[in-house]
Parts: structure tokens; sequence; C-alpha cells
């Protein structure tokens, strides 16, 4: 064990791991492109982009160089009554990103306290109203985030089952699916018919941490009519999906109704810094105007609208539309729909799936589909063997590459994938 694995051992409490069973972390002291590079000189596709993070690449050095430019210039500064370029720009662009069906900008630090602040909005929208409507809906498997309000919304078990007493209650509907769509369309009706809702969050088109779930557009455009119908506040969680994951800019631009609010964070510094979006509508904004301070939205982060992660957060913008990765995205997205076409008979799959840059592969066991299934373990350290960092969810192996990923690359990963498959019959 190296002397890094054993400060590592002494000091450091990693997240989503079980210190007494896990074996020594990783060390990884170098990254370029889609390689990381560890410790001891070997090397490792980074095939989940760092926590579905990284959309360019590591090292990138546009994103760099304006992040040094900034930090010449502004490193940090208060955000209460003060502002910058950086977090102006970012704003103006990521609205005219949005096509103008968002107004306002609000920052946090990361994908969950950007949920968090969405919760707190649709609360208090109605409270500044004076009318009083107390309950959420979510769909079931949702994984919103790690903050108590963000755990609230997610799916309830063994992830947060020690700290349940302190949720506010939620309804969950089923998992939409072919089969059910119409019965699920028909529940969310009759529990918006109380009057009682404030608000309906999800992930569109695609649930991450349950195993890369993906259910249809029409669903998703029907259930928002629904709450739009009714006076329910709407919140696309696009903290996973946003930033061409989906193929598109965002996954709502595959449907036709608006949600209310969207979240957004991980691509948006392009993977290099922490920074989280709750973008709303104007009608949401006005809600908070009033004489009274305390009807603001009184909520804030030591390091909200920190410069040097709007300045990554341009620069990533910057690469994102561009004509090189805008073509990656579609090629990525072409060799993932060829693989599932290529597969979907498998039998050593359960299911393929792919949406976007995402591909999604349910591998057959006889524990069934769940997020503890043993097999997780052997795939992760079958693939770290290979030279593959990839973290299945459960008995569920995904891909979601950074952008600047080759086709050899690609078809490497699928080829590391289907010999895995194969190995567990032996």
């Amino acid at each position: 064990m190296s002397s890094l694995s054993e400060k590592d051992k002494l000091h450091v409490w990693h997240p989503f791991t079980q210190a007494k069973t896990a074996l020594a972390p990783l060390v990884i002291t170098r990254a370029e492109g889609v390689w990381l590079f560890s410790e001891d000189g070997k090397k490792y596709m980074d095939v989940n982009s760092s926590w579905w993070t990284n959309i360019h690449g590591h090292g990138n050095k546009y994103i760099a160089d304006k992040i040094r430019e900034q930090f010449l210039e502004l490193d940090h500064v208060i955000f209460a009554g003060v502002t910058h370029p950086k977090a102006v720009e970012l704003s103006e662009r990521i609205l005219n990103l949005l096509n103008n069906d968002f107004q306002k900008v609000f920052f946090s630090d990361n994908g969950s306290t950007s949920v968090e602040v969405a919760i707190k909005m649709v609360y208090q929208y109605w409270f500044n109203k004076g009318i009083s409507k107390k309950r959420f809906l979510a769909i079931e498997g949702a994984y919103h985030g790690d903050t108590f309000g963000a755990m609230s919304v997610g799916q309830r078990g063994n992830f947060n089952q020690p700290f349940e007493h302190l949720f506010f209650d939620v309804d969950f509907i089923p998992f939409p699916t072919a089969e059910n769509e119409k019965d699920v369309l028909k529940s969310i009706e009759a529990l918006f018919q109380s009057g009682e809702f404030a608000g309906f969050i999800f992930e569109p088109l695609i649930q991450g941490a349950a195993g890369m779930r993906i259910y249809s557009a029409d669903f998703l455009d029907k259930a928002i009519q629904l709450a739009k119908k009714h006076q329910v506040l709407t919140i696309a969680d696009e903290v996973m999906t946003g930033f061409y994951r989906t193929g598109t800019a965002f996954a709502i631009n595959q449907i036709k109704a608006r949600p209310d609010i969207i979240c957004l964070s991980k691509g948006l510094t392009g993977g290099v810094l922490p920074l989280g979006l709750t973008v709303s509508t104007i009608e949401i904004y006005n809600a908070f105007l009033a004489d009274e301070t305390a009807k603001a939205l009184l909520h804030g982060h030591s390091f909200t609208g920190n410069a040097l992660a709007c300045a990554s957060s341009c620069a990533s913008l910057d690469l994102l539309l561009s004509d090189n990765t805008l073509n990656a995205v579609q090629r990525i997205t072409n060799s993932h729909q060829k693989f599932v076409l290529e597969h979907s008979n498998n039998p050593m799959f359960d299911s393929i799936n792919s949406l976007g840059t995402i591909l999604s592969i349910s591998l057959k066991t006889d524990e069934g589909n769940s997020y503890f299934q043993q097999i997780r373990d052997r795939a992760y350290q079958y693939f770290l063997a290979h030279g593959f960092l990839i973290r299945p969810l459960g008995n569920v192996v995904f891909v979601n590459p950074p952008y600047c990923i080759t086709d050899a690359e690609l078809e490497s990963v699928y080829k590391v994938i289907l010999d895995f498959g194969a190995s567990l019959k032996k």
C-alpha cells in the first residue's frame, strides 16, 4: 500500500463507501482527456466522466486559461448586494440557451443545493401568495441529492432511512413505463384534484441513480400539463441530464410543456469546479417581490456566484456550443444506438437502452435489480483491472463518457463490458 493510500485510510472519509469492507482507493495523480493516471503509472479511462460531470475531458487548456484569466482579475466576492461580469454573462447565456422560457438565475454550489433552492422557491411561492399548499409529488426511484429537502423528494429506503423521520411528506407515483403510463397519469390527476399540491419534481426522461431508467417524453409532457391545469409548480432536475447528455441541450427540449423551475449543475462548469444554478420563470420571481424583507428568498452560500466557477462555466459553454462538440455528441449518440440495436437480444442483458450520450445496460443476475447487488463490486474490480473506471449502479453498467472520447475508445468500452458479461457465465 502506498503512503498516500495509508494516509488516506487514516484521515479521509469517502462518500458512498463502506470503509470497513472497501478496498484501498485508487490513487489518481494526473488526468488528461478521457484518461486518469494513477500513482503507480497505470492509466484508466474515465468512462463515467468523474461522477457525470466532466464533459470536455480532463485538463482542457481552454477552460484552464479562462480560469487563470479570471483569477488574476477577480477570484471571489460576496454575492449578496454585489455582482460581477462572469455571473451576469453566465446567467444571460444560460437563459438564452433555454430559449427564454426562464428569466431568473439563482446561484448555489452543487446539484443538491440547486434542488434545495428549488424546493424552497416552490413552498415560499405559495406562502407569499397566502395560499396553503403543502404536498409534493415525486417519482418512485428518484434521486435529487443528499441535503434534507432533496432527500425528502427522493426514494426512501437504504440510502436515507436514518433520516426519514425528519423528511417532509411526499407522495410518490410509480415509475412510468409503456404498460402503466395511462394509470400513472390517472393517479396524478386524482392527486392534483385535491388542490393541496405545491410542486412536482422529476428527473426528465431518465432517472440516474435508480439505474439510468428511461421513460417517455409523451408521459412527461402530459404530467406537466396536468400540473399546470391544477396550478402545481414543476421542477425539472437537469443536474445530470443537462448540457447535451440526452442528445439535446436539455432533456426538456424533447418535450412541449415547460416546467417552472430547472436545476443545473454537474456538467455546468465542464466538470472542473462546483457550481449549481436554479433557474425560474419571472412569475415565480415576482412572487418574492415585496416591501417586506421576509418575503425575499433568504437563502445563500459563502461561495454563491463564485467568479472562477462562473468563468469555467462560460468557457465550457464556448466549447459545448462549438461544431466540434455538437458533432461529438451526435457521434456518441449514434454509436450507442448502434450498440443497442446489435445487442438488444443479448442473453447476458436484462435490458439495454440509450438516450443521447448515455448507454445503460442491465446485467442479468439471480439477484434481480438492486443498487446493493454484489455484482457491482465484481464488475468495478474487473473494469479497473482492464484499465476502465466504471462505477456500476448495482447490476446496471452505464456509459456516459466525456465528449472528447474517440470511436476507438468507445469500442474498447463496449468490448470490456461484453467481456465482463461473458465472464459471468464461467
